[in-house]
This record gives structure tokens, sequence and C-alpha cells, in this order.
């Protein structure tokens, strides 16, 4: 058996059914419909935020409970938890630490530096392509 959806959901998953059906009623009608509305989702928030608080203080009193039969303080968890951190967080989006350069060539008293990592620069490339290697111009420890 297949059931109908109400009238207002239907409203609410369509916006042309809505503006159609707005189109049917007076200005003060629809300013009516769109107050009672207004209060029946005040009303729905009221009673979801009680039945939270309702299930927060059930799960506070199941949580004592649990407490008193083993023998436990709250104190106790707290001693427990205190020397234990939350999740690590990932290396995701830190960027990488700066590196110390590896090599170093100094060309008309300019100083170029490069770590050694990604792309070689045009100004160590050059210096390679002309039959120099990397151990000449390594910086040394």
């Amino acid at each position: 058996m297949k059931v109908k959806p109400s009238a207002l959901a239907v409203f609410a998953n369509s916006k042309v059914k809505a503006k159609a059906e707005a189109r049917r009623l007076s200005q003060a009608e629809l300013e009516k419909l769109i107050a009672s509305l207004n209060e029946a989702l005040r009303a729905e928030k009221e009673k979801t935020k009680r039945k939270l608080e309702k299930d927060r203080v059930a799960t506070i009193r199941k949580v004592n409970s649990l407490l008193a039969e083993s023998g436990l303080k709250p104190e106790d968890l707290k001693k427990a938890s205190a020397g234990t951190r939350g999740r690590k967080s990932t290396s995701k989006g830190r960027k990488a630490g700066t590196v110390a350069p590896k090599y170093r060539l100094v060309i008309d008293g300019k100083k170029h530096e490069w770590t050694g990592r990604g792309r070689t620069p045009k100004v160590f490339q050059a210096y390679f392509d002309a039959g120099n290697s990397r151990e000449s111009c390594a910086i040394k420890s």
C-alpha cells in the first residue's frame, strides 16, 4: 500500500508547485500561513531540544549507575584520562618545514642555494650542463 505524501511535503520538495499554490492565495492568507508554519517549526525545535536534553540526562544517569556498580568515582575517570591525548592529527594539510640548502653556487658575487629537492633551478642546471658535478657545489658540513 502506497502512502500519499502530505501537501506540505510536496510543496517543501518543489518550489514550482509551492509558487503555483501561493499564487492562489491572497497576501494576507500567505502571511497567516507563513506565521502558522513558523510557529509549528518553533514548536518542533523546542520538542527536539527537550528530547535531546532528556536523552542526555538519561545517559548521565546510566553512566553514574555504571560508576556506582563498579565502585569508581568520577575523579578516577579524570585521572585515567589525564595522561591520554586526543587523536594525532595527520600530516595532511600541514606544510613541510624548511630544509637546509644542500648546494651553493656563487656567480658574479651572487649566492645561489638549492636544497636538492624539486626541479633543478636554471642556474644550477646551466652549471651542471657545463660539465660540473653536484659534488663540486655541495655544501660541506
